[in-house]
């Protein structure tokens, strides 16, 4: 019969099994890794990110007001639950298909003629030498962006007035009669995006500007020996350089083509071109500020927000199946 001996461990060690050192994986290592060299810009994104938090992702537990029937005395939280009975009277309101219409044909009005005036501008620019006319140009066409949006609605108001606005006395001056633009629904939609393209074009161009700055200057001079002509070298050199930041600002706007702006359409409103300009943002403020329904407004923007998600996933798979490029490429 054999016996099992022991042998004893050398001297100076000990038999206390070793621990394995547990090993990270790549994606934490990198991140430490990060954080210890960059430290200083993530402490940068500590201020934009709890701003975020606070007034943008917190808030967005209050959407369940939408599905209460608000009480002041009781708040949001104890108020009585009716499920989607404020999305049913919504959707059941006569004016329903008038606001879905005129919002979404205006959103996409202003951006079938912002998106590629702004990408033209920026090639114009791109290919002026003078470098003083260059800079006098973004100047002028830049500075209407910090312009207060009441002041471009008073500026516009006051050149279209029938009476006194430059626009009519232009009319007369060739025997046309007087016009009253912003009393005729059907001018609406013109007058809001025209003036939204001259307000913000030389501001989108200016992103325009910096990817055509990121272009291999080697491409330029390849097509100019190649025998390219300017127009060729827009065509095939520039064009495909800010295709994808092209891609990614397009896919944001179709994003946002629900939420338009609410202060302009706002202002520029009158009983007279309501038919065209009330919008779904509209109806929100006067719902449930004027009216104080509180939770009929919360289910319209909930309603107005899901449909701006959904097109935006959409728009994003559809760029990124035809182009490859996407918001998450």
């Amino acid at each position: 019969m054999a016996v099992l001996t022991t042998v004893p461990p050398p001297a100076g060690e000990t038999t206390r099994p070793k621990r394995r050192r547990r090993r990270e994986r790549p994606g934490v290592k990198g991140l430490r890794r990060s954080l210890q060299r960059h430290w200083t810009l993530y402490l940068l994104m500590v201020v934009p990110l709890i701003w975020f938090g606070v007034f943008k992702y917190i808030p967005m537990a209050n959407a369940v007001l939408a599905f209460k029937n608000f009480n002041v005395t009781k708040g949001i939280w104890g108020s009585p639950w009716i499920g989607w009975k404020n999305f049913d009277l919504f959707f059941q309101n006569p004016v329903f298909w008038t606001l879905v219409k005129n919002t979404f044909l205006l959103s996409v009005y202003t951006v079938a003629a912002s998106f590629p005036i702004a990408i033209i501008l920026a090639l114009a620019l791109n290919e002026i030498r003078n470098g003083l006319f260059k800079r006098s140009v973004q100047l002028v066409t830049y500075a209407p962006y910090f312009i207060s949006t009441v002041v471009v609605v008073s500026m516009t108001i006051l050149v279209l007035s029938p009476r006194l606005g430059i626009v009519n006395e232009g009319l007369g001056f060739f025997g046309v009669p007087a016009i009253d633009f912003l009393g005729d629904p059907n001018y609406f939609r013109h007058i809001y995006v025209w003036s939204d393209v001259w307000q913000t074009t030389g501001y989108s161009a200016v992103i325009y500007l910096a990817a055509l700055s990121g272009i291999d200057p080697a491409l330029h001079e390849s097509a100019r020996i190649d025998g390219a002509s300017r127009l060729q070298r827009i065509r095939h050199v520039d064009l495909p350089g800010i295709m994808p930041t092209a891609v990614i600002i397009l896919v944001l706007a179709v994003g946002n083509i629900m939420a338009i702006g609410f202060e302009k359409a706002f202002l520029f409103q009158n009983p007279l071109n309501l038919s065209q300009s009330e919008i779904i943002a509209t109806y929100v403020y006067k719902t449930g500020l004027l009216n104080a329904d509180f939770s009929m407004a919360t289910a319209v923007g909930l309603f107005n927000s899901v449909i701006n998600l959904v097109l935006l996933l959409a728009v994003n798979a559809v760029a990124k199946r035809i182009t490859g490029n996407g918001l998450w490429s």
